[in-house]
């Protein structure tokens, strides 16, 4: 078992006012050589947005783009003609593919979005473009791991182009879960959004994170209050 560990105030961090967002990995004008990747997952930002402020149109191509809102509310536009607002307990999947424009803000003038947005490089270039969006209430489960992503376009849950899964765990007391691993090759990179747990061996606090590989499962204790994202991506 190989593992990496990112405090929280390791990470990159950009104000520019009407946007604070703090980067786990390289990403705009913060570059760390040794914070490029996560395996296939390429960013992981923790972006807070003023009321009614946002990114305009811009472009991606090649990329499965999740956007998980955490407080607040996202208007998301795109040339695909999807129009949307994703509040907390919803989840975003947007893939890239050939090339799409879309645009982000803040769809309240009082309150601003806190959002997690994360990058994973897909297994094949240039797909069809595609967007969804799903509430994970029905997925919920309190004190365990429950699915939001997978690979399977056939699952319950969302999907992307890759060899991944993600899963979230909502804790009120003192849990040990265990995570098997889905695939050989892949690692998991656990981001503790909420509250404290032990991982490993590692002690985590608020937006520490974690990364394993070269191993088939981990074991993570979760203290009360606590909500970590698990993120299981091919390394190579």
């Amino acid at each position: 078992m190989k593992k990496i560990f990112h405090p929280s105030k390791t990470r990159g961090e950009a104000n520019h006012g009407w946007l604070q967002a703090r980067h786990s990995f390289s990403f705009a004008n913060y570059f760390n050589p040794e914070r490029i990747q996560f395996g296939a997952l390429r960013v992981l930002n923790d972006d807070i947005i003023a009321p009614g402020k946002g990114f305009g149109m811009h472009p991606h191509d090649n990329m499965e783009i999740i956007t998980i809102p955490l407080e607040g509310a996202l208007e998301h536009k795109d040339s695909m003609n999807n129009i949307g607002v994703i509040e907390a307990d919803e989840v975003q999947v947007m893939s890239a593919g050939t090339g799409v424009y879309h645009s982000e803000y803040n769809k309240n003038s009082n309150q601003s979005v806190n959002l997690l947005q994360l990058w994973v490089l897909p297994n094949q270039k240039n797909i069809t473009p595609r967007y969804d969006q799903k509430n994970i209430k029905e997925f919920k489960k309190i004190n365990t791991l429950y699915p939001i992503i997978t690979p399977n376009s056939e699952d319950s849950t969302l999907w992307i182009h890759q060899d991944a899964w993600f899963h979230l765990g909502d804790f009120n007391q003192e849990t040990r879960v265990s995570y098997p691993l889905n695939k050989d090759g892949n690692g998991v990179y656990i981001f503790i959004i909420e509250g404290t747990a032990e991982i490993e061996g590692e002690k985590l606090q608020k937006r520490d994170a974690l990364g394993v590989w070269e191993t088939n499962s981990i074991s993570l204790i979760a203290k009360e209050n606590t909500r970590a994202l698990i993120i299981e991506v091919p390394m190579n």
